[in-house]
């Protein structure tokens, strides 16, 4: 996983276009559908802790684990200027190490397309499945091979806001189905421009790969969505949402 040194100090103003608490509210009513009394939220691959703030303010204990300082540095920042206690642990996906057992899991916004191997996304389900409770939940969204192919792909993307301009172009690879992304950054100082990258990878997984790799887990898939609605996926689905129960 990559460090997002340079993307953290960005990260929420490009991501503005996301609904924080509409997402917290899709997963709780999820959650709420298909368990009583879950406390205990693990937010995977949290960043810089915007959903798992929201996830605080409705009633959940929060665990927050991501693999970059940096990402988490600004999620203990935005928690404490919130006075929102939540517990944020630097942790790689595949070597989740929790100090006891949760209700619910949430890895949310692709994190998992991230891990770009087969085994590697087993692991991280497994490691999942091990500290959730006997029929505790685990909610996760992924890019969908769609995505990759179609949006994704070849292209290049402009952003821009008051405090960065951000280039972002993809290399797509239809035989493993990765796409490589380069972000450039460039933020001004004063007549001068200071440039700042990041690359990264994220890979497609096919629905029958990750129904197996839930079923090798110990977890049994309940259902999936098309991304933020109640309605099953289609051909054209940009971002699937699975839901998933450990087995008693």
């Amino acid at each position: 996983m990559p460090g997002y040194g340079s993307f953290a100090a960005h990260y929420d103003g490009l991501t503005n276009d996301v609904s924080y608490p509409d997402r917290a509210a899709y997963f709780h009513q999820l959650i709420s559908q298909n368990s009583t009394g879950a406390k205990l939220l693990l937010d995977l691959a949290c960043g810089t802790g915007s959903l798992s703030v929201e996830f605080s303010k409705l009633g959940y204990d929060v665990i927050g684990v991501d693999g970059s300082p940096d990402m988490l540095s600004v999620a203990m920042q935005k928690a404490a200027q919130l006075e929102r206690e939540l517990l944020f642990l630097c942790q790689d996906m595949t070597h989740l190490d929790l100090y006891g057992t949760i209700d619910v899991a949430v890895c949310a916004l692709d994190s998992l397309n991230h891990l770009t191997s087969r085994q590697a996304l087993g692991r991280a389900i497994e490691r999942v499945s091990l500290f959730l409770n006997p029929g505790g939940l685990f909610l996760f969204d992924v890019n969908t091979p769609y995505k990759h192919r179609e949006v994704l792909g070849d292209n290049a993307f402009v952003f821009e806001n008051d405090q960065v301009f951000c280039v972002w172009q993809n290399s797509y690879h239809p035989d493993t189905q990765v796409v490589d992304i380069v972000l450039d950054f460039f933020t001004r100082q004063g007549k001068h421009y200071i440039r700042q990258s990041e690359a990264f990878r994220e890979r497609a997984y096919d629905h029958q790969t990750i129904c197996g790799l839930l079923e090798d887990a110990g977890l049994d898939l309940v259902v999936c969505y098309e991304g933020d609605t109640f309605q099953p996926p289609c051909e054209t689905t940009q971002r699937a949402v699975y839901l998933a129960r450990k087995q008693v």
